[in-house]
């Protein structure tokens, strides 16, 4: 059984750990969004450029067998 003092007590100790978020680093929504699809355009030209290279080389390992 908790008495009241406990109880407020953990509350407060509860509630003071919980960070509070900071206006300086907050963006709209908007642009988070708006930066996902360009990381993602980024993300698969790698991709394709590194499936090229890797397509050559198995082409050239398997010419010289």
């Amino acid at each position: 059984m908790m008495t009241l003092e406990y109880d407020w007590w953990w509350g407060k100790r509860i509630n003071n750990n919980i960070p509070a978020s900071s206006q300086e680093n907050t963006r709209p929504i908007e642009e988070h969004l708006q930066v996902i699809p360009f990381e993602l355009k980024i993300i698969k030209q790698d991709f394709e450029k590194r499936s090229s290279e890797l397509g050559k080389k198995i082409k050239n390992l398997e010419e010289e067998k």
